[in-house]
């Protein structure tokens, strides 16, 4: 039997492509990025790519554009500035209340499956209020939801990216996520496969039947000649942030005109020349094209490399400016990741006449505290999976 599925928030369309990859039917993306609805529809040519304000669209257009054909699973990750750990993060920026509209869609197409991503902000003390009205509004609708933090490296992605990933059912089943299968940097663990990094990044996701898509070299080049000096010093995999850095790797004619013991905390709040290590899964890629320097070159990474540390295939291609790239790479989920996720999902749909006993009385600090315990059973019977609301 065909899944069907649709994409809201869908961006570039790395979720929609994991999904698919498992088989997955994606019918529909949704996004108010003009670019990365062209990109979407460049690499899902069997779906429909809408361009538009999700406010604005009416169940019944959208309806329409799919042929009303039955919707199982409704996915996506709306905005999540507000949430985010990285910056001040606001939990009453208005995008945070965005998921109301994912609310109305569920509602109105009744799926079986809804997938949610977010970033791991949405799990801090101050958004407890939004995450429990997220709970409420699924619940009303007679969804059964559980909340997992999932770290792409641990499925296969050449990068540490850590998601939240909500998934709830209507059929009164588990709901499943997938098992770690690879061990973490500096761990082994012979149960899994060895972690995937940059290296192996660059050397299988960059070419494509010979082409190199989204690969400007000369977008990449450092500007500054004191910044170009400076990175020439750094070794791979090393990076500034303390004056210790700027001592051991930086000639003194290079050294930061700064005092050090007046800077907070004695050390820059983010890492500075920051080369990747082709031995090492990526840090996090974000939507900044100059966070990250290339591991032996003078130079900052192509949206390419960018977009393989992310685990996208040569033959995805990213449409709009260098700067729009950057923005749909970093927002993406991690294609492998969401295969990963997808493949778990396509479980819980085979097995959906497996009832379950769910026990609808949570403790929001229990979710909180064990969505970060990677090895831990998403589902037990004595666990209680909602919340005091």
């Amino acid at each position: 039997m065909n899944y069907n599925f649709i994409d809201l928030f869908c961006g570039a369309g790395g979720l929609s492509y994991g999904f698919e990859k498992v088989g997955l039917n994606c019918l529909a993306g949704v996004d108010h990025f003009k670019n990365a609805i062209e990109t979407f529809k460049i690499n899902h040519k069997n779906s429909v790519g809408i361009d538009g304000d999700i406010r604005k669209i009416s169940i019944k257009d959208f309806k329409k554009k799919i042929k009303n054909k039955k919707v199982h699973i409704v996915c996506g990750g709306p905005p999540c500035q507000g949430f985010s750990t990285i910056g001040p993060g606001d939990a009453e920026d208005s995008r945070n209340h965005l998921f109301l509209e994912f609310v109305r869609f569920v509602k109105e197409l009744n799926p079986e499956i809804i997938v949610l991503e977010n970033v791991t902000g949405l799990l801090a003390k101050k958004n407890i209020n939004t995450l429990k009205s997220i709970f409420k509004c699924f619940e009303k609708l007679g969804y059964h939801l559980n909340i997992r933090v999932l770290s792409s490296n641990h499925y296969g992605v050449p990068q540490i990216r850590r998601r939240v990933i909500l998934i709830g059912n209507r059929l009164n089943i588990e709901n499943k996520y997938p098992k770690k299968e690879f061990y973490d940097f500096g761990k082994i663990d012979k149960n899994l496969k060895k972690y995937r990094t940059v290296g192996w990044a660059f050397k299988n996701l960059l070419k494509t039947k010979g082409k190199i898509f989204n690969h400007n070299l000369e977008l990449a080049k450092i500007k500054s000649n004191l910044e170009t000096q400076r990175i020439s010093h750094v070794p791979e995999g090393k990076y500034i942030r303390y004056e210790k850095d700027e001592k051991e790797y930086l000639p003194k004619k290079l050294w930061f005109d700064h005092d050090w013991n007046k800077i907070g905390e004695k050390r820059f709040r983010e890492a500075r020349y920051y080369r990747l290590d082709r031995k090492k899964p990526s840090p996090t890629i974000l939507t900044g094209s100059r966070m990250y320097y290339h591991p032996t070159e003078n130079r900052f990474l192509t949206t390419r490399e960018a977009a393989s540390l992310q685990s996208f295939p040569g033959d995805f291609e990213f449409i709009g400016s260098n700067t729009s790239q950057w923005t749909q790479i970093g927002n993406a989920v991690p294609p492998i990741m969401a295969e990963a996720i997808g493949k778990s999902i396509l479980k819980m749909l085979k097995n959906k006449n497996k009832k379950i006993k769910i026990n609808k009385n949570t403790n929001i600090e229990y979710v909180r505290s064990s969505a970060f315990n990677y090895d831990k059973d998403v589902y037990s019977k004595n666990t209680q999976l909602e919340f005091n609301l």
